[in-house]
């Protein structure tokens, strides 16, 4: 008789992991060591081999690190899972990994400012081309991938304007292909969009954000089919070395036995701020999956379990409205990360997306009034009133 399949909620805390096989520590125990030793030179030659499975340097891999692998794969309902020492180090390993010198990467119509200039690196140097897509019909993304096109990246919700793609649409034109889809799925967590259920075939974390969810480490996650975690294991990862540290590993994985409460606060809080920003006179606009007046609502009606913890809004005003607006906060603290249990806004102009250029900020639908506020777990009554008292000052 197979185990009976568990819950999120139970699969967050318990997968991957048996006490018994860690001198029952109820607490998976963090393997602090950079490698390990061998019983004997043939064993050595095996394990190097690949005949024997074992562990040989923390750079190859680490009980601790293999937990978390674990046990993100079970929660993205993917095959396999590989962590890396930040999302960005996850992100170039599996672009890498897709790609080679003169290949065309699909993209979504907005990337977070980084990723935009790892696009671009791969541009200047390996003549790996790119283009951004509205991905809004089957037609325009079947006209917009060239034959050589190695893979179509997504982030959905965009960051930083709230655009969501269709993912069962866009996977299903991409695997009539043969196309690999990328998702970045680092504002949903699993607990909100599980992306390869949806036919997608790679997903990428920030881990740092609600993964973590306490400020406290940088890190990322890759979750997709077993033979392609372990061609990223044993090439990009290996040999360029974005590896995970141990520590970090275990700090996730007791971060993420809270995931599904803290998010549920987090989608909480965002919905009854979101119903104030509406209506406040001195907000232009306001981003959000869960309005029922956003574009793309049905999409995120579709995929996603909750609209999330993220709100983008523009101030009626300039960028100096924008930032003196930000000034004049006072429980809310500027600073470029999502996820924490602490309310952080930015701005994306002059922050996150300062590498990309103005005129691409402005395709994306960036402008330099845009803020992005990431809705922490604090009593959603104080937040609205330092968002309502900082308003009052502009």
């Amino acid at each position: 008789m197979g185990k009976k399949k568990t819950r999120f909620e139970t699969e967050v805390i318990h997968s991957g992991y048996q006490p018994d096989e860690h001198q029952d520590s109820l607490v998976p125990p963090l393997y602090q060591t950079s490698t390990f030793t061998f019983g004997s030179a043939e064993q050595g030659e095996k394990r190097f081999a690949g005949q024997e499975e074992g562990f040989i340097y923390s750079r190859l891999g680490n009980p601790t690190v293999k937990i978390l692998e674990d046990r993100i794969a079970v929660l993205e309902q993917g095959e396999a899972g590989l962590a890396f020492s930040s999302g960005m180090a996850a992100v170039s390993a599996v672009l890498v990994a897709l790609t080679k010198s003169g290949d065309h990467i699909l993209c979504s119509q907005g990337v977070y400012g980084c990723t935009f200039g790892l696009l671009e690196l791969l541009k200047e140097k390996y003549a790996i081309n790119h283009d951004f897509s509205l991905m809004d019909s089957m037609e325009a993304i079947e006209q917009e991938i060239l034959p050589n096109t190695a893979c179509i990246y997504i982030e959905t919700p965009i960051n930083p304007t709230m655009k969501l793609v269709d993912l069962e649409m866009v996977a299903s034109v991409a695997n009539k292909k043969g196309i690999p889809v990328v998702i970045d799925n680092t504002f949903c967590s699993p607990y909100l969009q599980t992306p390869l259920t949806l036919g997608c075939d790679v997903v990428i974390h920030s881990a740092t954000k609600y993964i973590c969810g306490h400020g406290d480490v940088i890190a990322g996650l890759v979750v997709g089919k077993k033979d392609f975690i372990r061609q990223v294991s044993r090439t990009t990862q290996k040999d360029i070395g974005g590896i995970i540290s141990p520590f970090d590993a275990w700090l996730l994985l007791r971060g993420l036995k809270t995931l599904p409460v803290r998010l549920d606060r987090h989608c909480e809080n965002a919905l009854k701020l979101f119903n104030f920003m509406k209506r406040h006179p001195k907000i232009d606009k306001v981003y959000f999956p869960g309005d029922p007046e956003h574009p793309d609502y049905s999409i995120a009606a579709k995929q996603m379990k909750q609209p999330g913890g993220l709100i983008s809004f523009t101030i009626k005003g300039t960028k100096e409205t924008a930032q003196q607006f930000m000034d004049q906060l006072q429980l809310i603290k500027i600073a470029v990360s999502l996820g924490d249990a602490e309310t952080l806004i930015q701005h994306p102009a002059t922050m996150t997306h300062a590498v990309v250029p103005e005129e691409e900020r402005r395709k994306m639908g960036i402008t330099n009034t845009l803020l992005r506020l990431s809705v922490g777990l604090e009593a959603w009554e104080d937040i609205q009133e330092d968002l309502e008292q900082a308003l009052e000052k502009i």
